[in-house]
């Protein structure tokens, strides 16, 4: 057994633990540690990760992360809320330890929520990108060395890196829901800069339609994991190329307007949160 294989087991085993007796959930749900979940979404355990073994290091990172074990209805399902970021620093197998573990406590789908800003001018702040591919411009990846066949194979076929399944059931409910689909290439990037004119007019000439920092490594590791994946992104910045200049707020202004987008995407979201979650 590969020392990655062998953590990963022990991250799994302490979970399958500490959750609650007889509780199985197939699909887990990824949001920043700053998304309200609706109230629909009843939180049965709590695990905190500073108490998990896991690989990354726990003193060097500000990062609050939970896993929740909840139900909505008859839906039993596992949240992941908060994530690492690898402009912290954090490797990126460490930010695929998670998705690994996820995986082997039982997880087949994940659907992860993402800030985004967007780079194509007919998306609006507020509203949500439904993301079927990605462009990855981050310079590294997950699957980078050693490879363990029993995680995945050595090179995974990404052609259907956002589940084609996944996506037409989700469209369909933001369709019955009368809900505004912004169909999205991610453009997966380093952060946290921001973007500078040319690099927003040249993300859009590629063909990307808004771009964040936590998605790409999620999905790669999962897709080797064999984890059917779903993304949607919480657009809370507008990043078209000849806009960006003419805005001359003060960065406490623009804070503030990001915060406010960012509250009314997950609001729009959490309308149809539990329906989507019963529905994947």
């Amino acid at each position: 057994m590969t020392e990655q294989r062998k953590k990963i087991t022990e991250t799994a085993g302490y979970l399958k633990k500490h959750l609650p007796s007889g509780f199985k959930a197939r699909l887990a749900l990824i949001v920043d540690e700053n998304y309200k979940l609706p109230k629909e979404i009843k939180i049965i355990k709590k695990i905190n990760f500073r108490d998990v073994p896991c690989t990354y290091d726990k003193d060097t990172v500000d990062n609050s992360i939970h896993l929740l074990a909840a139900k909505t209805g008859n839906a039993n399902l596992l949240i992941l809320k908060g994530r690492l970021h690898f402009y912290d620093g954090v490797k990126m197998r460490d930010i695929g330890h998670f998705i690994y573990s996820l995986k082997y406590v039982g997880i087949d789908k994940i659907l992860s929520v993402d800030e985004v800003g967007t780079l194509n001018p007919r998306f609006g702040c507020g509203e949500l990108a439904l993301v079927y591919d990605h462009i990855n411009l981050m310079g590294d990846n997950p699957l980078i060395g050693e490879n363990d066949q029993e995680l995945g194979i050595r090179f995974p076929d990404m052609s259907n890196a956002y589940d084609e399944g996944l996506f037409g059931k989700m469209k369909c409910v933001f369709m019955d829901n009368k809900m505004i689909i912004n169909e999205s290439v991610y453009l997966g990037i380093i952060g946290p800069e921001s973007e500078t004119e040319a690099e927003a007019r040249f993300y859009r000439e590629i063909g990307c339609d808004v771009l964040g920092y936590s998605l790409v490594p999620e999905n790669i590791t999962a897709v080797h994991a064999r984890t059917k994946f779903a993304g949607i992104g919480l657009i809370t910045r507008e990043l078209v190329a000849d806009k960006m200049k003419a805005d001359t707020s003060s960065e406490s202004k623009r804070e503030k307007e990001r915060i406010k987008y960012f509250k009314k995407a997950e609001s729009s979201l959490n309308k149809i949160l539990t329906t989507l979650i019963k529905t994947l």
